[in-house]
């Protein structure tokens, strides 16, 4: 909303998340995640110092082998352990005010139901400041978990998210009217009947009845992120996402990404100003140049190359574990990745670049390093491509968010590159679109008033 930059916190409730390697070092608090406190005293850090929200990004399984197995992960905390983003949004709804949490969920967790009613009870209680970040799964283990032999077929889990999201929609829009509700001492009658609705969905994948059994929320849908880089993943985000996670190289590359997207956005019957765009950077900052690339270079010593490769091979089912790190990548012979290697071969045109040297390229390849104010030159140029927001990642916590919050926001605000300073509670959505429920086009929108007495099919 207006031409200046959001700014979202990336975590997850573990002790390595991205920054592979750093909870080993005394500044990485990380380590002991699942210590209520960090998080709540994180979360009042980021709401007092101008974010507009907190991500919890999740996982439901193991990544790939890397070695041979998944010892490798175990040992080195590598997304596990790791706990529940649900759970930890409702405790840091209670200690915040302002701070918008988004919760990432795999549709294959839970009912669309059960999933609709407990995202609705977290809107209410921290007032409309929930988000969902819509995810179909990619993890074998993750669906073995969840009683499925093995991972669901990729255009298999977007048709069935695509259901899911619809059973979402007519209970958190259709189920309840706005007058509902009206805990009427004088009548006795709390709600109206008349106003509330069964939502009868039988679908291929989903039957459910109804009603809703939350009362709406000020969001009534929850704010809708997603992160699909194929093209089934780009057509679903354009129909039904506020906000589009990107992980873009350059000022560039996202531009021509943002335009290809609006024109999905535009086919799905959507207007451009209808979905954001959040790159993912991460920052190195110094008082002097100098001193941002000596911390870059430090921060590099620490960083477990091992643990970013598999990370890496374990998600692209790659057990990079075959080749010690110094091996050059042309002897490497494995499919899916040959684009990859390109990117890191010309980056380095000197000599044969090494996996050691595509680890560190994804380390380092949306990190930007300088003083504050090189880093608002280059955040200016992002905002200048169309990207509204930046979803910060750490290599450590809290340090990561509180350097940025003390020594970039400054600068940021001086320049009008960032929003000032608000203090008025309110919804997430307002924050970003200047409304608190979904546009008229949105999908979710068609179900307003739909269900009435005379169709509900009964």
């Amino acid at each position: 909303m207006g031409n200046t930059l959001s700014l979202t916190a990336f975590v997850m409730n573990t002790a390595s998340h991205i920054t592979h390697g750093t909870w080993k070092q005394p500044e990485g608090q990380q380590r002991d995640f699942g210590q209520l406190e960090l998080w709540v005293s994180l979360a009042k850090k980021l709401e007092e110092g101008g974010f507009d929200a907190l991500f919890l990004a999740d996982v439901i399984g193991l990544y790939g082998d890397y070695e041979g197995g998944w010892d490798f992960h175990v040992r080195n905390g590598l997304q596990i352990p790791s706990n529940d983003p649900v759970v930890l949004a409702s405790a840091l709804a209670a200690n915040t005010n302002r701070l918008g949490l988004a919760v990432t969920a795999n549709n294959y967790q839970q009912p669309p139901f059960s999933f609709a009613r407990q995202l609705s009870t977290l809107d209410q209680i921290s007032k409309g400041r929930i988000a969902w970040n819509i995810v179909t799964g990619s993890s074998d283990n993750g669906f073995k978990n969840l009683g499925h032999d093995g991972l669901v077929s990729h255009d298999e889990r977007y048709d069935t998210v695509d259901e899911y999201v619809d059973v979402l929609y007519k209970l958190w829009e259709g189920s309840w009217d706005d007058e509902a509700l009206k805990k009427d001492r004088e009548t006795g009658i709390y709600s109206d009947p008349e106003h509330v609705h069964k939502i009868h969905h039988e679908g291929k994948h989903y039957r459910v009845e109804g009603p809703h059994l939350v009362s709406p929320s000020p969001q009534r849908t929850p704010l809708l992120f997603q992160a699909g880089a194929s093209t089934r993943g780009k057509e679903f985000a354009a129909k039904h996402a506020e906000a589009v996670f990107i992980a873009t190289p350059n000022p560039e590359v996202a531009k021509a990404l943002i335009n290809e997207m609006t024109d999905i956005v535009a086919r799905n019957g959507r207007a451009k100003e209808d979905i954001q765009f959040f790159q993912g950077l991460s920052f190195v900052i110094g008082d002097t140049e100098e001193e941002a690339w000596e911390k870059s270079r430090q921060l590099e010593e620490v960083t477990d190359l091992k643990m970013m490769i598999a990370h890496m091979g374990g998600g692209m089912g790659i057990d990079f574990g075959e080749w010690d790190l110094d091996t050059p990548l042309e002897d490497i012979e494995t499919e899916g990745v040959r684009s990859m290697f390109k990117w890191v071969a010309q980056g380095i045109p000197d000599r044969t670049p090494t996996l050691a040297d595509l680890a560190a390229h994804h380390t380092k390849n949306t990190r930007i390093v300088g003083t504050p104010e090189q880093i608002a030159d280059e955040l200016a140029k992002w905002l200048d491509a169309g990207v509204s927001g930046i979803n910060v990642m750490n290599a450590f916590i809290p340090s990561s968010y509180t350097e940025f919050i003390d020594k970039v926001i400054p600068v940021l605000r001086e320049r009008g590159l960032v929003k000032a300073h608000d203090n008025t509670a309110r919804t997430l959505r307002s924050r970003l679109f200047g409304r608190d429920k979904v546009n008229e086009r949105h999908p979710a929108a068609q179900y307003r008033h739909y269900f009435t007495k005379e169709n509900q099919f009964v």
